[in-house]
């Protein structure tokens, strides 16, 4: 969903000189275990790193402080969420590419009005349109993707995942009805396929577009594949809506900013920075926008708002997006953090094959949260 950026580079090549070299590849979790092996090893010749505001703690020590190299005007056009998100400890580490929060993608002409408003009539709804040839609902069945949705529903159910002191918090009512929800979908209304537990998010988006799922939570990088009708067997009956609210009544959208990084042991730092700042440049902000990103750079957003006003749908999702926005949530920073991610949604997925029970599988990963933090 977000490759487009990447054709900046062939430009970037001409005007600066440089060669740039992709030495790896990977969906972020993958990636994020790659950054952690090499890093810890030793000093992989890297001069540029594609990071997220909520992995970049666990990568602070490997990651050069840029303050001092990014002009003013940049800063302070830099919205104010993704500007504070970019600091850790005060220090200006990295520089956000946009700002992820998740919408649901519905098939207009099946649901008609019955878009659900919460999670519990979507399940219904979902149930209803199940059959052996489309999916009613589908989610990552793993790692962040999965953990996200998890952590949505928890949240609508009016739990917490830490509380004030990092203790995990998820143990609770709302997180055993959180990880019920999800076991109920795939194990008992059967509304996922059994593949879905391998599936990452590119995969569930890649089922919709085909036309086997009714709907979906996705992020805003991937809106022009639901557009293109070379990529969408339904463009022109793709809705979007909010997420449901849960049983507590907030509505929730896990959310966080991808973002790159200059290594502190960079072999060319000034050329890497140089790359950096082409991929969160204005013209690459607002490019990616017309894509569907939400951008961080408040010029960016004011461009593609503007442009939106003569296309009544285009408008309407700003709009939307500018909603959605309001019930952004978001996991405290700290280095161990992508390990409690990491038990959590493994203790889910345990959860929805039917080897624990709901209520087991947020007492099994609650413990092995304790262990984490208190081990960091």
């Amino acid at each position: 969903m977000y490759d487009g950026l990447y054709e900046r580079i062939p430009e970037f090549e001409r005007n600066s000189g440089l060669k740039v070299e992709v030495v790896v590849r990977r969906p972020h979790p993958e990636l994020n275990a790659w950054v952690k092996e090499n890093f810890a090893s030793g000093s992989p010749d890297i001069d540029l790193l594609s990071t997220h505001t909520k992995y970049a703690p666990s990568q602070v020590q490997w990651l050069a402080p840029i303050d001092e190299l990014v002009p003013d005007d940049d800063l302070a056009d830099l919205l104010p969420r993704p500007a504070e998100l970019s600091r850790i400890d005060g220090r200006l580490v990295q520089l956000p590419r946009n700002l992820d929060v998740r919408l649901l993608h519905y098939r207009r002409d099946w649901l008609g009005e019955n878009v659900p408003a919460t999670w519990t009539r979507l399940a219904e709804v979902a149930r209803s349109l199940t059959t052996d040839g489309v999916a009613g609902f589908l989610f990552p069945g793993r790692e962040s993707g999965l953990f996200g949705t998890f952590y949505e529903l928890l949240v609508g159910a009016g739990g917490a995942l830490f509380d004030d002191e990092l203790r995990p918090a998820f143990d609770s009512d709302a997180g055993v009805w959180a990880a019920e929800f999800l076991t109920d979908l795939h194990l008992a209304k059967r509304v996922t396929p059994s593949a879905l537990l391998g599936w990452h998010y590119d995969e569930i988006s890649a089922e919709f577009r085909a036309g086997r799922a009714a709907m979906v939570c996705d992020w805003p990088g991937s809106y022009h594949l639901y557009r293109d009708p070379a990529t969408c067997v339904a463009a022109d009956r793709v809705g979007l809506a909010q997420l449901p609210a849960g049983p507590a009544g907030p509505r929730s959208a896990y959310a966080g900013c991808h973002s790159f990084a200059v290594p502190r042991s960079a072999a060319n730092p000034e050329g890497g920075m140089l790359l950096l700042r082409e991929l969160t440049s204005l013209d690459a902000q607002v490019a990616e926008a017309r894509l569907g990103s939400i951008p961080c750079r408040r010029s960016a957003l004011t461009t593609v708002q503007q442009e939106s006003q003569t296309d009544p749908a285009l408008s309407a999702r700003w709009h939307l997006l500018a909603r959605t926005e309001e019930t952004m949530i978001m996991p405290p920073r700290f280095a161990a953090y992508p390990g409690c991610e990491d038990a959590i949604w493994k203790a889910v997925q345990r959860a929805m094959t039917g080897e624990w029970s709901p209520r087991q599988a947020v007492a099994r990963a609650a413990e092995d949260v304790r262990e984490i933090v208190n081990a960091a």
